[in-house]
């Protein structure tokens, strides 16, 4: 069996990585940046000069793009390369909507597709404990569930296109709130001088515990926002989420909060930056309502 991976980023290097050492297929590589591929040409990867070029060498065939327009343009790309052979999955965080699209564009090739978008960030990417939420009919997840299992120990199917993304979603704008809280929270209490991680330590005792504060305290301590999750990412997938409520009539004020902080965050020059940095728009907010 032969694997094709196309994005190379922050989580897609550590997916392909686990890949190589776990599935005893052959992987073939493609990303823009082609200096991006080395790592994994000195693993054993084939790169190719394109996504195409990647789709005709796989059997399944998969994507972790940051973007709808981008994974739009690698489906469009790779369409003569499918046929009836082919699984395709994509990993990337996009709309449900234009996944569905592309869900069905592959079909008229004979391909199947799936979304299979991840939870958590790079340390579980380079672990291989993922979390995985696959949209997609039942045989093309079971197809799939191998290569699935080398990236990720918790993997669900959520039901048809579409669905593992609306999931992923789901779960960012949950993270997206907590996260808003403990920004503003832990903003009072070092307003009242309560340092971070005597604070983090507090909330542990209590129902106000969470993954979020647990795993990013100390890099918020030590003003460390070296990147496993970007700003960039997060203010999309929130963005994304905001505008799936306005389709569903559902409102969401919490999450339009959550925006605005992303918002600010992005005009702040932050996007590179690890999804954390937000407590600095949160504190800076603080200090601008004391001016």
């Amino acid at each position: 069996m032969n694997i094709g991976f196309v994005g190379l980023g922050i989580m897609g290097a550590p997916m392909c990585e686990n890949i190589l050492k776990k599935s005893g297929a052959a992987v073939y590589v493609y990303n823009r940046t082609p200096a991006k591929a080395e790592p994994l040409a000195a693993m054993g990867a084939v790169v190719c000069g394109s996504a195409r070029e990647v789709a005709g060498q796989a059997d399944i065939f998969i994507t972790m793009v940051p973007t709808a327009a981008d994974s739009r343009a690698v489906y469009e790309s790779i369409l003569p390369a499918l046929d009836e052979t082919k699984l395709c999955i994509d990993m990337s965080t996009i709309e449900p909507s234009v996944s569905v699209e592309l869900a069905s564009l592959v079909r008229t090739r004979g391909a199947e597709f799936i979304d299979a978008p991840v939870v958590k960030s790079r340390p579980a990417a380079v672990a291989g404990t993922l979390g995985i939420y696959v949209g997609g009919p039942e045989a093309a997840f079971e197809r799939a569930l191998p290569i699935l299992r080398c990236m990720g120990s918790n993997i669900l199917r959520m039901g048809d296109n579409g669905k593992g993304l609306v999931m992923k979603i789901c779960h960012n704008a949950l993270v997206s709130q907590i996260q808003n809280g403990v920004n503003e929270t832990a903003t009072l209490a070092a307003k009242n001088g309560i340092d971070i991680l005597t604070f983090a330590e507090a909330i542990s005792y209590g129902g106000g515990q969470n993954m979020y504060l647990d795993t990013k305290k100390a890099a918020i301590a030590a003003e460390d926002y070296t990147t496993a999750f970007s700003v960039k990412n997060m203010h999309k997938d929130v963005g994304i989420c905001v505008n799936l409520a306005r389709e569903a009539g559902i409102a969401m004020p919490g999450e339009e909060n959550a925006l605005r902080v992303y918002d600010e965050a992005m005009t702040l020059g932050l996007g590179d930056e690890d999804f954390c940095a937000t407590a600095k728009v949160v504190r800076g907010q603080h200090a601008e309502a004391e001016a």
